[in-house]
């Protein structure tokens, strides 16, 4: 997928983020919880993102590539208005009661579109610090459009069923798993060291199947995907992106093999 269709997913993920979280924040009501992030409220996703997309639009903005200090107010735009800055979310006092401040709702919104304006005003190439080694405008693009999805999912499941991912984003999200997130997981968490669990991955509606083996440090791709498995995960590419963050439990896939390794898979890739 290239750099222009992640944005194109990304803007189409954000509209539907503002609408849920504005759906969910219902006129000022109590900040509903949010059922697949424990400890969060509505008010404490919205900042969570919005923090992040303007922390990120600030780097590529100024072409960094080292990080600036993420408690630096000045980098968030936060309101000026005391009475509004009270009820702002603080990542340390989660979660975040009271009604939702429709102030949070047009930043978050706003920090969206910034992103997305940056991005494409870049292009993939430009050189700026992130968490990967892929140190490029580009991996922005996609890891933002991948996290836009998964918390609109979010804030679409605090009041109603949530809609499942566009077939194209969630195959190159699961591929993305494997290549960026499990590798960088386990070095944050300090994961144990693999001895030898090998897992497929197989999408059902259209093609893809992916085969990862734990040795040691190392998230080891299968060329080929063939072979014996401790276990296979079958389902949507919706599902399996659900899964692997941890979103679905097992029981929603079609698994044959030891199902005590999808337990494990969570040790061996400690969420976020």
């Amino acid at each position: 997928m290239d750099h222009h269709t992640w944005l194109d997913h990304l803007e189409t993920e954000a509209a539907a983020f503002d609408k849920a979280v504005r759906r969910a924040a219902d006129g000022g009501r109590e900040a509903p919880v949010v059922p697949s992030c424990p400890g969060w409220s509505v008010t404490d996703l919205a900042g969570h993102l919005g923090s992040i997309q303007r922390f990120l639009t600030h780097i590529l903005r100024e072409r960094l590539t080292t990080p600036p200090d993420p408690t630096d107010p000045t980098l968030y735009d936060l309101p000026a208005d005391p009475a509004v800055r009270a009820a702002w979310p603080r990542p340390d006092h989660t979660p975040t009661t009271g009604p939702v401040p429709p102030e949070l709702l047009d930043w978050s919104a706003e920090a969206a579109r910034g992103l997305v304006r940056a991005l494409r005003e870049l292009g993939p190439d430009v050189p700026v610090w992130t968490w990967s080694e892929q140190r490029s405008s580009g991996f922005w693009a996609r890891m933002q459009a991948i996290e836009q999805a998964v918390h609109r999912w979010d804030a679409e499941a605090v009041t109603a069923d949530p809609a499942p991912f566009d077939p194209a984003l969630a195959t190159d999200a699961v591929a993305q798993t494997f290549e960026v997130m499990a590798p960088a997981r386990r070095g944050w968490a300090q994961a144990p060291p693999g001895a030898g669990e090998r897992y497929r991955f197989r999408r059902t509606d259209g093609p893809g199947s992916w085969t990862v083996e734990f040795s040691g440090d190392e998230v080891r791709p299968v060329p080929g995907g063939d072979g014996p498995v401790g276990v296979e995960a079958a389902g949507s590419a919706s599902d399996l992106m659900l899964f692997l963050w941890q979103r679905i439990p097992a029981t929603r896939l079609q698994v044959t093999g030891d199902p005590a390794l999808l337990t494990r898979w969570f040790t061996l890739v400690p969420p976020v």
